[in-house]
Order: C-alpha cells, then sequence, then structure tokens
C-alpha cells in the first residue's frame, strides 16, 4: 500500500538477494517443475554472466595494457591488474537484474577474456574454455540436466570470418580458371 513511499532498494541489498537466490537454487536437490525452472532461469543468467565477465576482462584488460605502458614510459609502477567482479547487473526485459556468480567462475571467465584480448588464446580456444566453465557451472553446480550454449556472439563471429574467407576461396579460384 505504501510501496510509493519506499523508494528504490541497495545495490547491497540487491547484490544479497542475488547470491540467496543463487545459494537457493544450487542447494536444491528438488526435482520439481519449479526447481527446474528455477535452474533453467538461474543457469541461464548465469551463462549471461560469464559472457559478458568475459567481455569485461577483454575490455578491461586493454585499458590495463595502455595504463601500464603510460606508468612504464613514466618509470612509475604499473597500476594493479584488474579484478573480477561477482555481481553484474544483467539486462533483463526491460529491467536489469543483479546476477551473482561465485567468484571462481567469475575469475576463469574474466582470465579467458584477458587471455584473448592478448591473443593469447584463439577464437576457437576461448569459445572452447567458456563453454567448460559453463558447463561445470550449470551441470556439475546448479544440477541443470542440458548444457547452455555460451559465447553465441564470439560463435557468429567465428561463423561470420568463416563465410567471408570461403567467399574469398572461391572468388581466388574463379581467377585461376
Amino acid at each position: 500500500m505504501f510501496s510509493i513511499f519506499k523508494g528504490a532498494e541497495s545495490p547491497e541489498v540487491l547484490k544479497k538477494r542475488a547470491k540467496q537466490a543463487y545459494e537457493k537454487v544450487v542447494e536444491s536437490s528438488a526435482d520439481t517443475f519449479e526447481a527446474n525452472r528455477m535452474r533453467r532461469g538461474m543457469a541461464m543468467l548465469c551463462c549471461a554472466q560469464l559472457d559478458k565477465t568475459f567481455i569485461s576482462g577483454a575490455e578491461r584488460m586493454a585499458d590495463w595494457q595502455q595504463m601500464a605502458a603510460f606508468a612504464v614510459a613514466k618509470n612509475e609502477e604499473p597500476p594493479p591488474m584488474p579484478k573480477a567482479e561477482c555481481y553484474q547487473k544483467i539486462r533483463s526485459g526491460k529491467t536489469d537484474i543483479w546476477s551473482y556468480l561465485p567468484q571462481e567462475y567469475a575469475d576463469s571467465a574474466f582470465m579467458f577474456g584477458a587471455k584473448y584480448q592478448r591473443t593469447e588464446l584463439s577464437v576457437e580456444q576461448a569459445i572452447t574454455a567458456m563453454q567448460q566453465v559453463a558447463d561445470n557451472l550449470c551441470l556439475s553446480e546448479i544440477g541443470l540436466g542440458f548444457e547452455i550454449v555460451v559465447m553465441k556472439f564470439l560463435r557468429q563471429e567465428l561463423t561470420q570470418s568463416e563465410k567471408s574467407s570461403d567467399v574469398e576461396e572461391d572468388l581466388s579460384g574463379m581467377s585461376d580458371e
């Protein structure tokens, strides 16, 4: 009745709820429709967070490399390496919701994004590594009965580059004739 007077909840409260929701799903051993629906929802949310954390790792590593290069040029100490966040805002429909990911998974996704940015991983290696993280999270932790595909944006990029290289091969093959 008086909800218009309450105001928005703080990010700390929302983060706490996100972690509680994750823990509730992970701890649940029920095999009901509702429990499985909650597992699917949590797995999709976590996979979206894995994707965002990978991207964050790549972007923040690029920024760090630039700042570190400037620091070295000025004979200063480079800034500390960036770290992964356990909590992220994820767009769900027209609203943002807070999502929680255990630190080990966030660190893995962030590290793979950073390695991809530094070209230590190819597109294929990055996709494979991230899919393994997602499978471990979704199948082992959350208890989902099937895998959820992650890194769709990178898979699409890979598909597009394969298509364009096929077209280039076809065109170069035609010029040889």
